[in-house]
């Protein structure tokens, strides 16, 4: 039979389809055969063509996944005998390989124990004098080691140990790859005291990929993954070696002789390094080397006569995906700065980057002033605040200046760092609104709109700048709508009219209401897209349809309750009638846009939305297998009987040999994070009508918590807690058992959810998302979040290990000589300390307090001067805002939290500053017996702010804490000196929720002592009628403002009525108004 079976494959290999279809049916016949396996095995040992005998080798492999466990021992005996000795005499690599593959599909099945002679044979192998023995030996290894690492366990320290003799034998290239490929593989195998096997092996790895740079790039490229393996896994085992390593990524990604996959994998071990070791980093005083390796590569210039890709003057769709696959060294090291941006604090990294960066941006090359932009762009997200603070108007003047600059290069650079900027330093940017938008407009009536990548660029730095105007959009809206209308009605240019619509998303968030005006036309031109068949107005329509989402948010009930049906439908009707994940993805925002409009009122359609979504979290669609070398056309997948099939589906979570790995495409992971999100906005709005959906959607939605994609498992846990507060919700409007049960069930699930995620998971922005979403339900929910004692303690552990930085995402300090952090990384701690005061509001002052003496040290060492403004805001906040929740229990604390809030008073921020000032006002409140020796103290430090500061969030915050104090302790504050100063400093100007207690106060007082108030009548009158009818007060307080100015008009009538005359007309006619 095996000259038969040699002549079907040699048939299949043949350039003719005929023969291959006749040969394909000849070899399904024959693989019913009993002796299929052994007349295999006789093509594969004794074929004289090479290509034959791999190809015997493939078809032999795929055989042996279905049939290995039901074959008879002695003819698996013979196939594992047969196997050893062909691969030793096999002559031919691609032979071996294929061979390597088949016995470690055996090893997988059969493990070690019951295949000895396996591991004797690579040991013996791998130790042969004979160079190619010792290659033979590593390949079966290697391949073993791939598919099933878990079973070389128990060999783990002798293989250690092997590995640091065949890392020295440098002349045997084969032999050092499949070495570095075979440690790839058990790294993520050692646990506990096993890493430590690893350390020796550093400095040898380095070696070791050094040398295979010289003998083969590729294979180099590809041992650099040991690396990666190293990192993700066993970080603290290179961190011992961390100079060496970058210094040896370094030399890699400056040789410009190097292939760029080559220097773009070292740039990425930098990145990588950087992100999880920063400290180290700065320590061992490496960023200057990092720093003046990276400069030069980002400066490089493009082949003469070429353009780098973002700078072509199209941005053709099909080109860019192209495009984005191919790395280079350039773009990379754009992103090593922005990951030094994002991990290192500013006050270390600005020092060092300044030199090299500000020459770039005055070079007279353009690709050095390119570099400078790019630099400038990146920086703008991780060192927001250190930019707002002390570099923004210098840093927007060069940025402006280079959008007018002679060379599109630097433009291009230009607009992207101003869409940077726009989008991470607001609020403050806004106020350059008067120089930026002109800028802006000019550049756009100048672009010819065929260069379709310039005109992108102009537009992102547009649609970011407006995004957050707010009110100052109201200047420029006539303009821009003018713009945007008439590119979408009178250009034939597709590319133009899909960046208006974006446009207008951008407009409509920062315009809000001020779009009103234009609505009727903006719907016209929206439906007109929406409505439309072509395939080629595919993407003005997705645009179309995303911006009809965010235009129902802004706009909200008001507006689009009318249309809100159409809307539902017309989102349904596109997912059904265009298989498209874009669309999905945007119509599933539009729903949850709708679902807050049109409520309960919602749920006629909700069926049909929520069995989307979920096929949508169900669909594998977009997944994109990557399949090995020695792939091979699956001859006989359609042919499986019964004992196939179970044996397959035994085996099916051990995956195919043949599957190296998956990529998924953009668009449907955007589908599955649009599709979290939505179904959490949706159950929040439509309340009792979205239960019948909830256990589906909730169960889903709670698998995607450990999605791969950052995006998709932050839109989950942010779903997941709008779930609880959604069932939350019920069961206030509608308390029942059943509710309550429902209630106590989630929470149960995502509360632990959350405090593993947040300690375990491993992107600072994922475990952001966790906090800020436990923070919310903490709010919403309150007490049952916290079942008891052991909950509570899981919950306060949880935020002091973010705080102590000791969960996965952060880089645990090795001392506490260095308090200053990366921006990003105060941020995260600021989520984790936002949770002790509601945690704190959830069980009470007196449950919560030996906790709070658990953290309190910890925000005391945030309040330090040597600590960044962040960190001191962040502090005293949290501290101000502990003692309101822990109200009388503050008392406890009064010794160590007074002179914290003292010295924040003095701090030169006016955020540190208005922070401590609530902060003293609340512990006023809430301090006892021991806070009140301190009165005159304090009203003395107040006082001075009153006369010092000009900041006018401080000075409502002291109008706040001085009526606290009086309304705490009357008898401890010269009222008749202290109220005619706050009333001098009313109404309030910013911090508008100080006015629930500044109106008390002042009602407290009249109902004290009328005639005090009365001799203040004209300030009274004055704040009043300021106040009354806005939105500065809420309908309690407004109330409780009418009963006293009602009670004025009773007693002090002719008083009150000559401090309304003396007033503004408008005034006047509001307090005369309020008393009729």
């Amino acid at each position: 039979m095996a000259n038969i079976l040699e002549a079907i494959l040699t048939s299949l290999l043949q350039p003719d389809n005929a023969v291959i279809q006749q040969a394909t049916a000849q070899l399904k016949e024959a693989v019913k055969d009993p002796l299929f396996i052994p007349a295999l095995c006789d093509v594969l040992r004794g074929a004289q063509d090479p290509q034959i005998r791999q190809f015997a080798a493939v078809v032999l492999r795929r055989r042996l996944i279905k049939r290995w466990k039901v074959m008879p021992v002695e003819q698996q005996t013979s196939v594992k005998s047969l196997l050893l000795e062909a691969i030793a005499k096999e002559p031919e690599h691609k032979v071996r390989y294929a061979v390597a593959q088949i016995a470690a599909v055996i090893v997988r099945n059969e493990k070690l124990e019951r295949w000895p002679q396996f591991i004797q044979f690579v040991l013996q192998a791998s130790r042969s004098n004979v160079p190619e023995q010792r290659q033979v030996g590593l390949l079966l290894l290697r391949c073993a080691l791939d598919l099933a690492p878990g079973t070389f366990r128990p060999h783990f320290p002798d293989l250690i140990k092997l590995f640091n003799q065949t890392l020295a034998d440098l002349q045997n290239g084969p032999l050092l790859f499949y070495t570095v490929q075979s440690i790839t593989s058990i790294v993520p195998e050692l646990v506990g005291n096993e890493t430590n096997l690893l350390r020796s092996l550093i400095p040898k790895l380095v070696i070791t990929i050094k040398q295979l740079i010289q003998i083969n790039e590729v294979q180099a490229c590809e041992a650099m993954e040991v690396f990666d393996e190293l990192m993700e896994s066993e970080v603290s085992v290179i961190v011992h070696y961390l100079s060496e390593v970058i210094h040896f990524c370094l030399e890699i990604a400056v040789n410009k002789s190097l292939s760029d996959n080559l220097r773009v994998k070292a740039l990425y071990c930098i990145r990588f390094l950087i992100k999880l070791k920063s400290k180290s980093i700065l320590k061992q005083k490496l960023l200057p080397q990092i720093l003046n390796a990276i400069f030069p590569i980002m400066c490089a210039e493009p082949p003469p006569g070429q353009l780098d890709p973002e700078d072509e003057d199209d941005d053709d769709d099909e080109l860019l995906e192209d495009e984005s696959e191919i790395q280079r060294p350039k773009n990379y090291a754009v992103q090593v700065i922005d990951i030094l941006a994002l991990h290192l604090p500013p006050e270390k990294l600005f020092p060092q980057l300044t030199p090299l960066m500000e020459p770039c941006l005055l070079s007279s090359n353009p690709y050095e002033r390119k570099a400078g932009l790019m630099c400038l762009a990146v920086l703008s997200e991780g060192c927001a605040d250190h930019i707002r603070n002390k570099h923004l108007q210098s840093m927007l003047q060069l940025v402006c200046q280079a959008i007018t600059d002679e060379n599109h290069v630097v433009r291009n650079a230009a607009l992207y760092a101003l869409g940077q900027f726009s989008e991470h330093l607001q609020p403050e940017i806004s106020n350059y609104s008067d120089s930026v938008l002109p800028l802006l407009f000019e550049y756009l009536s100048r672009v010819d709109p065929s260069y379709t990548a310039h005109l992108t660029k102009a537009y992102y730095a547009l649609e970011n700048f407006v995004e957050n105007l707010g009110s100052k959009i109201e200047p420029y809206l006539p303009t821009l709508m003018e713009r945007i209308l008439g590119s979408l009605s009178n250009s034939d240019n597709v590319r133009l009219k899909e960046l208006s619509v974006s446009a207008l998303g951008a407009i409509a968030n920062g315009a809000e209401q001020l779009l009103c005006p234009y609505f009727s036309s903006i719907m016209e031109v929206l439906k007109v897209h929406l409505v439309q068949t072509a395939e080629e107005g595919r993407p003005v329509q997705i645009q179309c349809l995303e911006t009809l989402g965010v235009l129902v948010y802004t706009l909200g009930k008001e507006t689009f309750l009318p249309l809100a049906e159409d809307c539902c439908h017309l989102g349904l009707n596109l997912c059904d009638r265009i298989d498209d994940p874009n669309i999905r993805s945007c119509a599933y925002s539009l729903f949850s846009a709708l679902s807050e409009v049109m409520e309960e009122n919602i749920s006629h359609h909700l069926e049909k939305i929520t069995t989307m979504m979920l096929m949508s979290l169900k669909s594998t669609e977009g997944i994109v297998i990557q399949y090995t070398e020695n792939h091979s056309f699956l001859l006989f997948d359609d042919e499986a009987d019964e004992e196939d099939v179970a044996i397959h589906d035994e085996d099916e979570e051990e995956g195919d040999p043949d599957i190296e790995g998956f990529i998924v495409k953009n668009a449907f992971v955007d589908e599955k994070e649009a599709a979290c999100s939505s179904l959490g906005e949706i159950a929040l709005h439509a309340s009792s009508s979205f239960f019948p959906y909830l256990d589906s959607c909730f169960q889903e939605v709670f698998k995607h918590i450990e999605s791969l994609h950052n995006s998709v498992r932050k839109s989950a846990y942010e779903a997941l807690g709008k779930f609880v507060r959604a069932v939350h919700l019920e069961c206030q409007k509608k308390p029942s058992e059943t509710n309550a049960n429902v209630l106590h069930h989630l929470l149960g699930i995502v509360i632990p959810a959350y405090l593993r995620g947040a300690v375990q998971d491993k992107e600072r922005e994922v475990v952001m998302t966790i906090l800020e979403s436990l923070n919310n339900v903490l709010k919403d929910v309150k007490e049952p979040c916290v079942r008891g004692p052991e909950e509570l303690g899981k919950i306060c552990d949880v935020i002091k290990a973010v705080l102590q930085s000791k969960t996965a995402c952060q880089d645990e300090a090795e001392d506490d000589e260095d308090e200053q952090q990366a921006e990003m990384d105060a941020m995260l701690m600021e989520y984790a300390g936002e949770g002790i005061p509601l945690v704190a509001a959830a069980v009470g002052g007196s449950t919560f307090a030996p906790y709070f003496a658990g953290f309190l040290p910890l925000l005391l060492n945030k309040t330090k001067s040597s600590c960044s403004t962040a960190e001191k805001s962040f502090a005293v906040g949290t501290l101000a805002e502990s003692i309101v929740s822990l109200g009388e229990a503050t008392a406890q604390f009064e010794a160590q939290l007074l002179p914290a809030l003292i010295t924040g008073v003095h701090d030169d921020d006016n955020e540190v500053c208005s922070n401590a000032v609530f902060g003293l006002g609340v512990l006023a409140e809430h301090g006892g017996a021991a806070v009140l020796k301190n009165f005159p103290k304090l009203l003395s430090i107040l006082s001075t702010i009153i006369c010092s500061k000009k900041n006018p969030q401080t000075l409502d915050n002291v109008c706040g804490a001085v009526s606290r104090m009086i309304l705490r302790h009357p008898e401890g504050v010269p009222v008749d000196q202290v109220f005619p100063v706050l009333l001098r400093s009313l109404p309030l100007k910013e911090d508008f929720e100080e006015n629930c207690t500044v109106f008390r106060c002042i009602a407290f007082l009249y109902e004290k002592n009328p005639s005090q108030i009365a001799a203040h009548i004209n300030d009274i009158a004055r704040i009043f009628a300021h106040v009354l009818g806005t939105k500065q007060i809420k309908p309690d307080t407004e109330q409780t403002l009418l009963i006293v100015l009602r009670n004025l008009a009773q007693n002090f009538p002719q008083e009150l009525q000559n401090a309304a005359m003396s007033l503004p007309v408008e005034m006047s006619s509001k307090l005369r108004t309020a008393l009729a």
